[in-house]
């Protein structure tokens, strides 16, 4: 893989031990000014540096960088053949991919970022990823049905990062409807779906997922969150973008040949609100039942005054009543 020169630095300082500015420059054939320049250009990320005189630089406890190699070594032969991108700071990865799509099919092509600088989730809420901390993937997907044939695709993607994580250990994830994986009743990672193309034929649709990994402090974020390494799971970034990918893969396919029906009673094992009392908000009002989860096409299925009601996506969101976590 061909590393541009920070992201080389980046390598070298990943390791968290002190590394002279003249072991710096030898390793990236550069001069000491030039590798001051190129750390400025890491602390610009926002990544921070510890610097102490006759020892040199270090990124102190080190930092697990992605690596599209590691990556790609740990997925067999798929269909679509996935074609990734590493940025090291994107506003969106879902936005990149959002515009690519006007010029070039985005079937099959993945987008990570080490930073993201204006992530977004549902409702416009604003996703915080600060460097190395986080997965912010987006990856695109073709479908022929419109749009009537993407109900409960959110959740088939919520599904898939569950599975991913069990893969690796993580047991406590459920799922929250309808594009939340929460544990411990805190939010550890967001779904947003984005569409282009023919609302009743061939569209494409970006599906960006973010993932709480590192991240130990962040006063910026308006809702209860959690991290893996907050739940005591050490998962490598670069294991659960492969496993991601390859369960996503496995998904998505399913799903454009069955829908979600096949999976409802699977998501249902993972739900979060599953029989238990909450309170809907939508357009304004407040409705309180009993969450007795999905219908075949992902809508929620809440039950109030005694009857069963769906109620689909758009401006839902489901929450526990108040002081119930």
């Amino acid at each position: 893989m061909s590393l541009t020169s920070l992201n080389q630095l980046l390598h070298l300082l990943a390791d968290g031990r002190f590394h002279s500015g003249t072991d710096l420059g030898q390793h990236l054939n550069m001069s000491r000014a030039a590798v001051w320049k190129q750390l400025k250009g890491v602390e610009a990320l926002g990544v921070q540096l510890h610097r102490v005189r006759g020892r040199g630089y270090r990124i102190a406890g080190g930092v697990d960088l992605l690596d599209l190699e590691a990556i790609q070594r740990q997925l067999p032969p798929l269909t679509p053949a996935y074609s990734m991108q590493l940025h090291m700071s994107l506003a969106s990865t879902n936005q990149t991919l959002m515009q690519r799509v006007q010029q070039e099919p985005i079937h099959g092509q993945v987008v990570l970022a080490e930073v993201q600088t204006q992530g977004r989730g549902r409702l416009g809420r604003q996703w915080q990823s600060p460097f190395g901390q986080n997965i912010a993937l987006s990856l695109g997907w073709r479908f022929t049905g419109g749009a009537a044939a993407l109900e409960g695709l959110s959740l088939v993607v919520g599904l898939a990062l569950v599975e991913a994580l069990q893969d690796l250990g993580v047991s406590s994830a459920k799922l929250k409807w309808p594009n939340d994986v929460l544990a411990d009743g805190k939010k550890l990672a967001g779904i947003l779906l984005e569409m282009r193309g023919d609302a009743t034929g061939p569209c494409h649709v970006v599906i960006g997922v973010g993932v709480n990994v590192h991240l130990e402090h962040n006063p910026n974020i308006d809702q209860p969150w959690v991290s893996l390494r907050q739940l005591g799971y050490q998962v490598q970034r670069n294991d659960l973008v492969a496993r991601l990918l390859l369960r996503l893969n496995e998904h998505l396919h399913a799903f454009v040949a069955q829908g979600f029906a096949p999976v409802r009673s699977l998501w249902q094992s993972y739900n979060q609100h599953q029989d238990q009392a909450v309170e809907l908000l939508l357009s304004g009002e407040t409705l309180s039942g009993v969450c007795r989860g999905v219908n075949d096409t992902g809508a929620v299925l809440v039950e109030i005054g005694g009857e069963l009601r769906a109620f689909n996506g758009g401006e839902i969101s489901l929450r526990p009543p108040r002081g119930v976590i």
